[in-house]
């Protein structure tokens, strides 16, 4: 199989581990391969490709879309390295609340999925970075949506001492706490 799936205390948000096959040439991997992932529990249709760029100390989201327009995701890093997260909002969740975070980077080239009702957001470790990630649904600004990065209550650890570089609409997102349509 050319996939290792592993999953975390929170249900639903896998690290996939694709299988690397390297020699003096470079390497090849295959990103996606919709049987494998079925296989695997992560029965999504992907309807929307989204590449971002961002330099070292930028944190983008906490992000995610409201329904019906929710997005699972799947998320690589193609250049450099992240930390990505995801943030549980599903309000019937024994696990709601909660965050996994995961470096991701171009040379271990693992992916995260994200399933619907998750938050997501990523910080930049290294100079810049680049991702490229797959979405169930395609954006809608009508249903786009965010939770403030550093909301107390979820108390992400981005293992950083600095305050990161974020967009206007970061700065002033909601807490967790006083969303009342998720």
């Amino acid at each position: 199989m050319p996939f290792e799936f592993k999953e975390y205390d929170i249900e639903g948000v896998k690290l996939v581990i694709p299988k690397v096959f390297e020699d003096e040439r470079g390497f090849f991997l295959e990103s996606y391969k919709k049987s494998d992932f079925y296989n695997n529990g992560i029965e999504v249709e992907f309807n929307q490709d989204n590449h971002s760029k961002s330099t070292k100390g930028v944190l983008r989201g906490l992000h995610y879309q409201k329904n019906p327009k929710g997005q699972a995701k799947l998320v690589r890093c193609i250049k450099g390295e992240i930390f990505d997260v995801a943030v549980d909002i599903r309000k019937n969740s024994h696990t709601f609340g909660r965050w996994v975070g995961e470096k991701l980077s171009e040379s271990n080239k693992y992916m995260l999925y994200i399933p619907e009702g998750f938050a997501h957001g990523f910080l930049v470790l290294s100079d810049e970075a680049e991702l490229i990630y797959k979405a169930s649904n395609e954006y809608s600004k009508e249903h786009d949506r965010g939770i403030l990065w550093n909301d107390p209550d979820i108390n992400i650890n981005w293992g950083i001492n600095y305050s990161p570089v974020l967009s206007e609409k970061d700065k002033h997102q909601p807490l967790l706490k006083d969303i009342k349509d998720l």
